[in-house]
This record gives C-alpha cells, structure tokens and sequence, in this order.
C-alpha cells in the first residue's frame, strides 16, 4: 500500500469516525431524555420560549430532574411545554418554572424552583407560576438605551 493510497484511507476513517460520533450524540441525546421509567410529565404554559427545544435540561438547584418532552402551541398562541421529571423528585404545588440560558448565547434551559407547600404535584398537573424566556438581544437594547439616556443627562 503506498503512502498516498494509506494517507486517504486514515482520513476517510477518520471522517466517518467523526459523522459517527456526531451522530450517536444527537440521537443519544434524545434517546435518553425518553428512556428514563417511572418518571412523571408536568406542563407549564410560556408567553414566549424562544430557543427552548424538545429534549432541553430541567435544572433542580442546579442538577438536572428532566428533561423537556414537547412543546406545542395552544388556542390562545401560548407554548405549553410537557416537562418529563424524575420520579424521585417530588414537588410542591407551588413550584414556579423559569427559561434560562447558559451564558450569554448558550443553550436554553429550565429551572425549578421549589416552594414550601405540603402537597406534591401528580404526573399531568400544570406548573401555575411561569416566567418566559429573556431575550438576550432585547436585554441588551435596553441596557444601552439606558446607558444612553444617562449619558445626555
């Protein structure tokens, strides 16, 4: 085999190596959020969710407790997001669900945040208490609007 002849053949492994990894690592992803048993779905209806996708982090205190399984679009042109959560993780009826987003241009995620209540939810109750998703770029408008109108003053 001469060098040339060994040299593309390394690269073409090499190249399908790398589809495979990419691969294996968009549908595990996947794979995973819905092979969990015994979990539990909660849904929480959002204004806005702009960029969460199906198959996103839930964060309790900073770990994840699921995952998000669907978002749709209801009658009244609001998300409603089927949130899929660990069956060891029981929450209180007033829980509060927020959109939030891996530094400054990461990945959306969601956070939980637990409130003092007795009651736990059942497996299909809706989160009451939502807070939709910032928009980094509108965030930045105001700020310098603002930083703007200080400086004329």
């Amino acid at each position: 085999m001469t060098s040339s002849t060994r040299e593309t053949v390394v690269g073409g492994a090499a190249l399908v190596a790398l589809v495979l990894v990419l691969v294996l690592s968009y549908v595990g992803r996947d794979l995973a959020a819905k092979a969990t048993v015994g979990d539990y779905l909660l849904k929480a209806v959002f204004n806005r969710v702009d960029g969460l996708a199906e198959g996103d982090e839930v964060h309790l205190g900073g770990i994840r407790v699921g995952s998000v399984d669907r978002l749709t679009l209801n009658a009244n042109y609001q998300v409603t997001a089927l949130l899929r959560i660990d069956s060891s993780v029981k929450l209180p009826r007033d829980t509060s669900v927020a959109i939030h987003t891996d530094g400054l241009f990461g990945t959306k995620f969601v956070i939980l945040e637990p409130g003092g209540e007795m009651e736990v939810f059942t497996s299909g109750e809706e989160i009451e208490y939502t807070q939709d998703a910032v928009i980094v770029s509108e965030l930045l408008e105001l700020i310098i609007a603002e930083g703007k109108s200080n400086r004329k003053q």
